[in-house]
């Protein structure tokens, strides 16, 4: 996979919320379908293009399969997305504070 792949995969937003989930732990399909307001055959397909892609590692458990971000595969993006997840953990943080009587 190029470079410019794995930046198309990670284009898509529900795509870049999957890795966030999975980035310091691993979460079985079900439990990362939960997060989101769409199908879980949905939630499935970007799981399939994260795997394909080299994106996720998946690791069965029983009749679960647990994925995690494979954070190497991301090479020169592994930055972009940690700074994206802190800014926007920063920014709810600041938003939560500023409502604080």
């Amino acid at each position: 996979m190029t470079y410019l792949d794995t930046i198309q995969v990670v284009a898509q937003p529900r795509r870049r919320q999957i890795l966030g989930l999975v980035w310091d732990q691993e979460l079985a399909a079900g439990e990362i379908a939960g997060k989101f307001e769409v199908t879980f055959g949905a939630v499935s397909q970007h799981l399939t293009v994260l795997r394909e892609a080299g994106l996720v590692n998946v690791r069965k458990d029983g009749n679960r399969r647990l994925y995690a971000a494979n954070k190497p595969a991301l090479g020169p993006l592994r930055p972009m997305l940690e700074a994206m997840w802190t800014a926007a953990l920063d920014d709810l943080a600041q938003t939560i504070e500023d409502d604080q009587p």
